[in-house]
């Protein structure tokens, strides 16, 4: 499969509307990294981006709101939250 940055970025937006949890996150860019291909024009920041996430159990990285956001960036995404009456 090759890996784009709208697949990256829709993991990201799954992760933080809660649909996928870290550790399904973490593995899912674990597996991407030894056996995907990345996008040849893209694979720079495809690299760089699945590494960080492939990285956010470990206490000393993690993963906050504002890495989900630079990383969204790089992919020339952006974040925004809704708020909405529960």
């Amino acid at each position: 499969m090759v890996i784009t940055k709208q697949i990256v970025a829709e993991r990201i937006a799954a992760y933080l509307r809660h649909e996928i949890t870290l550790a399904q996150l973490v593995d899912w860019a674990e597996n991407v990294v030894m056996d995907a291909d990345f996008n040849e024009h893209d694979a720079t920041a495809l690299r760089t981006a699945v590494a960080r996430l492939g990285v956010a159990d470990v206490r000393a990285f993690g993963l906050t709101w504002e890495d989900c956001e630079a990383l969204l960036r790089t992919l020339g995404y952006d974040a925004r939250v809704e708020v909405v009456p529960a």
